[in-house]
């Protein structure tokens, strides 16, 4: 899609130069030869004499009203799904349980948190699955949308007035916002944090920040985007001199519009070349094109999430295959290695404690081993958008390890410790409808075999449900009634 490299085809009117001596061309106006060059005030009030400010850098015959319609149409559909999956995603970790709080200062933004539920035990996997595999989705039409009105971004002079500087300022928290969630967004998929502080807390706020501007600027756009929609620029083919214009033809330009657009009466985004070069690409090839690399995006995403087969085809995936054949072969994030877990850490000498107000239980595997056993067919589930299919775990339920330590009714929330060394969530509170749940499970087997290191042995906490990373591994401490 061409853009001028510091070319200009404005014209000029005869009376503007000498007849012997041709005009330079300088951006998109035309200056005679030995006329003085504009001074500080006119600078400021017309803009540099070339570059991205003038209305004649940008060249694309596809650029206008209707391309940037439909991108934000799309767009407007998928983010506010983006926005009410991350949102449950949070609520799912519980957040209004101290141990499990990673952004204490939220106040009023988590007014919405509610009891995340057990059932149905896919629950989350959907919910995450969703959420990752869209934003992927997106990135294609995100970039095209934001490429469509990079000319508004250049806007002479850039502040016209206080109600254009508001509006300024909320472009700048809208685009600047979108590129923030989406960059964390993928950063975290890949595993790689490479920005300063917690994703949780950043890209909590900055949700929040980012669909605040959305809300403003789709309340002021959507009446001018769905008349656009409606006018059948599609079945308009972009051409030399040519921009996209409305159905009803061509309209003068708004008076005191000197640089970045040039609005119109009929299109006040200004974002029509006013001279385009040719055409290289139709508008529908424009479309195709970025539907195209949408799909391709969720080719090589979404198998991650469906599991089966198509976990194969997960190629950006991080640890896109299953580690390996046999009981434990299916994914994890953190290793017993990577996370510090030494041998005499899962050894003979491991116990579990097992705590309630006024008593406390010390058990060795084999003890635990004895308790009654009882499986659960449950997945895995990630915040990085991966899933598992259900896996067979088989352990003591949570609710009966309440039990001995004298809650026979009604078991309350817990609080579980690991024995992991370094890294985040080394523990986790369940709530009390989790841990009351016959599904949930202190888990020592899975698939019929003994966990291996990598998923917690001797033993880990499984629930429906419930976001992988607090299903904690190599668990040593379970304190009834504490942290719910």
């Amino acid at each position: 899609m061409n853009e001028e490299d510091g070319r200009n085809r404005d014209s000029a009117t005869p009376g503007d130069r000498p007849p012997d001596r041709p005009a330079r061309r300088t951006g998109s106006t035309l200056r005679a030869p030995g006329r003085p060059r504009p001074g500080v005030a006119g600078l400021l009030r017309e803009g540099p004499p070339a570059g991205p400010t003038r209305p004649g850098f940008w060249r694309s015959p596809l650029r206008g009203p209707w391309l940037t319609s439909v991108f934000g149409a799309v767009l407007l559909v998928g983010i506010p799904l983006m926005f009410v999956t991350g949102l449950l995603s949070y609520a799912a970790y519980n957040p209004d349980l101290g141990g499990n709080d990673k952004t204490p200062d939220r106040g009023w933004l988590g007014f919405y948190l509610f009891p995340w539920p057990t059932d149905p035990h896919w629950l989350y996997r959907l919910n995450q699955g969703v959420h990752v595999t869209l934003g992927i989705v997106l990135i294609p039409v995100l970039l095209a949308k934001l490429w469509s009105v990079v000319p508004r971004l250049f806007t002479w002079p850039p502040v016209r007035s206080a109600a254009h500087a508001l509006e300024r300022l909320s472009v700048l928290l809208l685009v600047g916002g979108v590129l923030f969630e989406f960059a964390t967004g993928l950063l975290n998929i890949q595993l790689d944090y490479l920005f300063p502080g917690s994703f949780y807390t950043l890209h909590f706020y900055g949700a929040w920040v980012f669909i605040g501007a959305f809300t403003v600027h789709v309340l002021l756009r959507i009446p001018f985007m769905l008349r656009t929609l409606r006018s059948g620029e599609l079945r308009t083919r972009p051409r030399a001199g040519h921009g996209e214009k409305p159905a009803d033809g061509p309209a003068a330009p708004t008076p005191g519009t000197t640089g970045g657009s040039t609005a119109t009466a009929s299109d006040p985004t200004g974002l029509a070349a006013p001279e385009p070069d040719a055409p290289t690409l139709s508008r529908r090839g424009a479309l195709t094109m970025v539907g195209a690399g949408s799909l391709l995006l969720f080719a090589v995403t979404a198998g991650q999430s469906i599991g089966g087969a198509w976990r194969a085809t997960a190629l950006l995936a991080p640890r896109g295959q299953d580690p390996g054949p046999g009981p434990n072969g299916f994914q994890v994030n953190k290793t017993a290695a990577g996370v510090g877990i030494r041998a005499r850490d899962v050894g003979p000498a491991w116990r579990l404690v097992v705590r309630g107000p006024d008593r406390e239980r010390v058990l060795t595997r084999a003890q635990v081993l004895a308790l009654p056993q009882h499986e659960a067919a449950l997945p895995i589930a990630c915040v990085e958008g991966w899933s598992t299919e259900d896996q067979q775990w088989s352990g003591v339920r949570l609710r009966d390890l309440a039990a001995l330590v004298g809650y026979e009714d009604r078991a309350p929330g817990v609080f579980v410790q690991s024995a992991q060394r370094s890294g985040s969530f080394r523990s986790t509170t369940l709530r009390d409808n989790q841990v009351r749940d016959a599904r949930s499970l202190l888990a020592l087997r899975v698939n019929g075999a003994d966990l291996s290191p990598d998923h917690g042995y001797p033993a880990r906490v499984i629930v429906p449900a419930n976001p992988g990373v607090h299903n904690t591994k190599w668990v040593t401490t379970l304190t009834f009634g504490a942290g719910a």
